[in-house]
Order: C-alpha cells, then structure tokens, then sequence
C-alpha cells in the first residue's frame, strides 16, 4: 500500500474521483492485493478481499468486544491469567471465522446492490471474481469452523450465540428495512462482550445456564457492569459506522439502502456527539459499579472521549476519503483505549498466574 495515502490525512480538493483509485478504495472497495496478499497462491486472493482480512480490522470488529468481555469478566471474578489466556485465544480463534462467514454472507447478500455502488463494485462477487455458490459454501464452511470453537467454551454458551446468529443473519436486510441498520450491527458486535464473558464462565443473565446472582443484582435481568458496557459497545459501533456510511451516501439514496447517514444526513454530527456522551456515561458507570481504579476512567473513558471526539469533529461528512481515513484511526484508538482501560483494571487487581 502506498504509505502516504495511508498515513497522512487525506487534503479537502481529492473527492470521489480520486477516492475510487486511490489505496483506500481498493483495501475497503474490495480490490486490496498488495503487501502480504500479493504472496499467496492468486486463487486465494478473492477471499481475502471477502473477508476483509487485509487490513485485519474487520477481525478486530469482531474481537474486540469478545476481549473486553473476557477482560471484565476476569475483573469481576479475579481470575487468574491462566484463564484469561485460553479464553482469549479460544475467542480470537472463534472470532476470525465468525468475521469471514458474516462479511461473506452480507456480501453474497448485497452484491446486487454492490454492483450499483462505486466504492463496492469491485468486490470479489459483483466483479465475478467468486460465484454467487462458491460464497456461500465458503461462508458455510467459516460458520462451521466458527461454531466448533463453541465447544471448547464451558457446558451452555452455546445457547448465548442464538441472538447473534439471528441479528447477524438479518443485518444485510436491515439496511433495506430500517434507517438504524448501524444499531443492528452493533447488537451483533457487542454480543461478542457477553460470548466473552461466557468463556470465562460469568454469569452474564439472572437466569439460564450459568444460573443467577447473588445481592442487589437479582432485581436486574443481566449483571450491570457487563450490560453498561455492551450498551456503550453499541453505541461505539453506530458512531464509527455512521461515519462509514457516510461514504457512500449519495449511491446508497439512489439504490434506496437506509441508514442513519441517509436520515440524519447534515445532522448526523449533533447525533453522533450525543451518543458519545451516552457512551462515555456508559463506561463511567461500568467502572464505578465495580470500584474500578483511576487509570480506566482515564484510558477507556477519556480515550474513547478523545480519539472519538476528534473523529467527530474533524472529519468531513461529505468526503469520502474523510470519512475512510477517520473511521479507521479512531475505530483502532477508541478500542484500543477501551481494551487498555480494562487491562489496566485488571493488572491493578494484582491476578495470580
């Protein structure tokens, strides 16, 4: 990838045109083949487009909140590393062919669409590079794996993957049915805080098979800590996919996809200050449920606050490459913040080995 286009900010004159040349276009317009991609066998390569592998941000979508869930759990229950460390292992294992199964299913599903959108035409299924059944036995396949890690998670988490099946089934329709297709997406990417907290055998609900809780808790239906942040989860994604959305905006009213981009269109900034407002009352109070200790105040809410607040303030709505550029910098710096915020509660627990 050229390295200036990917690092520095991109100038206010380069407009769609420009966009749908450049290195940002071919990595998230599902052309990407150079660095790493460029060695493998070229069959493979169509694949790795689908799956958005390279760059991996479309794994770490997805493995971010199943981290943050095994890290709160372990904060609440104390646990030491040796369990934290194969739960995460089990859930990035588990996360990886989630990712490729759900981007290869929305992509089997959109391509009609993606053939009208000039970002997305070039994706592996609308230019012809993979068959409409060779995605789908592909996608089959990924779920299988993915599904196999469930067995190695303790007796009964299986059952806690359902809704998230479901909402990931349904979330290429809901761009069709719904202007808040970005509040389905981040259902389904948030779940992964209450896999998590299964994998470490939390009890996330006051019913089912991890059975109830303890004190004050059994007036709530879920445990608060792990529902404050997987609130906050939601609202992490809606911020930064508004944003995405925003980059195809104009393609997406003429082929009639809705999103929250669509509806809000100029107002979408106000909105996306709320919500971040919401989500870093959300993490204050996911801490202070737990007692947690200054430093994750200062990482995860004051990251989250910073790195996302400049991502709203900063970038241009009507630009494509704007809105590319910071999705995916504040996206890393606002997960990365919330995952070190976490971490540091944890290290602050003093965990045995």
């Amino acid at each position: 990838m050229n390295e200036k286009a990917s690092n520095e900010k991109p100038q206010p004159a380069e407009e769609t045109a420009a966009f749908q040349n450049n290195a940002l276009a071919q990595q998230y317009g599902g052309g990407h083949a150079g660095g790493w991609v460029s060695r493998l066998p070229p069959s493979w390569v169509p694949y790795v487009q689908l799956t958005r592998l390279s760059p991996p941000a479309a794994l770490f979508l997805i493995y971010f909140p199943h981290f943050f869930g095994i890290i709160l759990a372990a904060i609440i229950q104390k646990s030491p590393v040796s369990r934290v460390l194969p739960a995460s292992l089990i859930m990035l294992g588990g996360s990886f062919f989630f990712s490729n199964a759900a981007h290869g299913w929305n992509d089997l599903i959109d391509a009609p669409i993606d053939k009208s959108i000039a970002r997305t035409s070039k994706r592996p299924i609308p230019r012809g590079a993979i068959s409409p059944r060779a995605a789908f036995i592909f996608t089959v396949t990924q779920a299988l794996g993915a599904a196999l890690f469930l067995l190695l998670m303790p007796e009964g988490s299986a059952i806690y993957a359902v809704p998230n099946i479901i909402g990931t089934y349904y979330y290429p329709w809901a761009k069709r049915h719904t202007n808040f297709a970005q509040l389905v997406l981040g259902f389904c990417l948030a779940w992964g805080i209450i896999m998590g907290s299964c994998a470490m055998d939390l009890k996330p609900f006051t019913w089912g098979p991890f059975g109830g809780s303890n004190g004050w808790e059994q007036s709530f239906w879920a445990e608060p800590s792990t529902t404050c942040l997987f609130l906050a989860c939601i609202l992490w994604t809606v911020i930064y996919d508004s944003i995405y959305a925003h980059q195809d905006i104009k393609d997406d009213i003429k082929v009639g996809l809705k999103s929250i981009a669509v509806l809000f269109k100029d107002w979408t900034k106000p909105l996306l200050w709320l919500l971040l407002g919401c989500m870093v009352t959300l993490l204050y109070t996911c801490g202070n449920l737990l007692d947690m200790g200054i430093p994750f105040y200062v990482i995860a809410a004051g990251g989250s606050l910073l790195s996302l607040g400049a991502m709203i303030a900063n970038v241009n709505l009507k630009e494509s490459s704007s809105c590319w550029w910071w999705f995916r910098y504040g996206f890393w710096l606002a997960g990365g913040a919330i995952a070190g915020g976490l971490l540091s509660e944890y290290v602050l627990i003093g965990p045995t080995f």
